[in-house]
């Protein structure tokens, strides 16, 4: 069996995080989404799992942090190309989020974007060209 990233996450509004998460490419998994919960997945490798606040809480003794008042996690999400980085992004945007939260960053070879989600959880959506990043091409950095 393939390793598997299981990536909870707590939400507010279980309603308004499904509807993000499925406008950038995620798919709900009815076997395991209820009322408190929405199994989204990305890949056959990635699913991030949405529980409301209350329910999150019953898996940790922490006090869940407040994304919109501090960092708690940098999740990178790879992209097929440049314009899947937009896509994503704007579908993000669209759906609830907030597109470049930070400034974007291209170096040619690489091109990044941050997305927020509703609940403030961000995301860096990263296309990178393998053999450019290796010197194996002669592609130079551009600007965003």
């Amino acid at each position: 069996m393939s390793r598997m990233i299981f990536i909870n996450l707590p939400v507010i509004d279980l309603a308004a995080a499904t509807r993000f998460y499925e406008a950038i490419g995620c798919e709900r998994n009815e076997q395991f989404s209820d009322h408190q919960a929405s199994s989204m997945v990305w890949s056959d490798c990635i699913t991030f799992q949405l529980l409301a606040n209350d329910y999150f809480a019953t898996f940790t003794p922490k006090k869940i942090a407040d994304a919109k008042a501090t960092s708690e996690v940098l999740i990178a999400l790879s992209c097929d190309s440049r314009e899947d980085v937009n896509a994503t992004v704007d579908a993000g945007a669209g759906a609830g989020g907030e597109a470049d939260v930070r400034e974007r960053l291209d170096m040619g070879f690489m091109y990044n974007r941050c997305l927020a989600d509703p609940d403030d959880h961000i995301f860096e959506l990263v296309w990178m060209d393998m053999s450019a990043a290796s010197g194996t091409s002669d592609q130079q950095p551009t600007s965003a």
